[in-house]
């Protein structure tokens, strides 16, 4: 057999495996099948054209798609927040600038600024401390103990390090910036569920999905404490957005399928997270006119759990990410090239409070 015969014959196996893996999981996730609701375009039983010709690609197969396309009602103000947003990804990326264990003042900069911002918020700051490579680095945390169900905790992440070479604006001070004005906004809030925000170390190679990540870490102590997290959403490179033609890039066929140009924001999550996936998605379009699509898909597949919200699955916790795409629309993902100026704060705006009012619906209905 040639070499073109036997990635064929391999091709055609992985389709196989992922069809029956596709049903068995329709099967089991029926009652998400519903009319769509709100204008979406769902697809939930089967497979898509452009699910079945993406098999082993970055952005994975399209197992299901949902958009929102300004059919909300309403209108977000964002009360100076652009600015705000703006001011926290200039002191992470030009004040302080790459933050990770080569640069560890910088980085230890950073974990003040966070442990600053949210002491002046009224919060009592939590640090869990460990130890690499003879450095102390540490996740901080912040908590609203739920009013009527304390024990269901739902937590909002963002990593504050960069990869070496890069002052990290979009990735991830856009992040970091949604999740400082999302925990100010809810600094008077009484939620009926316990709402953790938690700013991460160590997200960036050589520390991604290791034991040594700082959500990996963060969440097997979770484990470990028997903690009923319900709901995990990772921030992830949230801040880079466009109208022109042809700004999303996808590989082939999807560019035949997906909206041309860059200005959604992204819903992903692995299988056994889809009820959460639907949730959030649903919840964010009904409190925001902002452009949305969803995946759910494998999560062994490349790309789907890239940030941290692939530590939470290791330890059977429900978890998504929210994220711009990163490199499939930001040239400037992981180069010294990600600057504050290459950023949208008024779409961002829009994003962190579609996400502020999507978070509080999910921590005030019981789930």
């Amino acid at each position: 057999m040639s070499v073109r015969e036997r990635c064929r014959c391999k091709a055609a196996t992985m389709l196989i495996i992922l069809l029956v893996y596709q049903q068995v999981a329709n099967a089991v996730d029926a009652p998400l099948s519903g009319a769509p609701q709100g204008g979406e375009a769902v697809m939930d039983s089967g497979w898509s054209l452009p699910a079945i010709l993406n098999i082993g690609i970055n952005w994975g197969p399209k197992m299901e798609i949902a958009r929102a396309e300004n059919l909300n009602n309403g209108t977000t103000s964002a009360n100076g927040l652009p600015d705000r947003l703006a001011d926290h990804v200039r002191v992470l990326a030009v004040e302080i600038g790459e933050r990770n264990l080569r640069h560890p003042r910088q980085l230890a900069e950073a974990a003040a600024y966070l442990r600053e911002t949210w002491a002046r918020q009224g919060y009592q700051v939590k640090s869990q401390e460990y130890t690499v490579k003879s450095i102390a680095v540490r996740n901080l945390e912040i908590e609203i103990t739920g009013a009527r169900y304390p024990e269901r905790i739902i937590i909002i992440g963002a990593h504050y390090d960069t990869v070496a070479g890069s002052p990290g604006a979009n990735d991830n001070g856009s992040g970091v910036a949604a999740l400082l004005e999302i925990s100010r906004r809810f600094s008077s809030a009484a939620p009926e569920k316990t709402v953790r925000f938690v700013a991460f170390v160590n997200e960036e190679p050589p520390f991604f999905m290791s034991g040594l990540m700082g959500s990996r870490v963060y969440a097997a102590r979770a484990k470990r404490n028997n903690e009923q997290i319900v709901a995990m959403l990772s921030l992830e490179t949230i801040g880079y957005y466009s109208e022109a033609p042809g700004s999303q890039r996808y590989p082939f066929p999807l560019r035949l399928f997906y909206p041309d140009p860059a200005n959604f924001i992204g819903f992903v999550g692995n299988l056994p997270s889809r009820k959460l996936l639907k949730k959030v998605s649903d919840s964010f379009q009904r409190n925001s006119v902002f452009p949305a699509e969803r995946m759910a898909a494998p999560s062994w597949l490349t790309g789907v759990g890239w940030s941290d919200h692939w530590s939470f699955w290791q330890e059977g916790y429900p978890a998504i990410m929210v994220t711009d795409t990163a490199f499939f629309r930001y040239d400037h993902y992981h180069l010294a090239g990600d600057t504050p100026d290459r950023l949208d704060y008024d779409k961002m705006a829009e994003v962190t409070v579609g996400l502020y009012r999507t978070i509080a619906e999910l921590s005030g209905n019981g789930y």
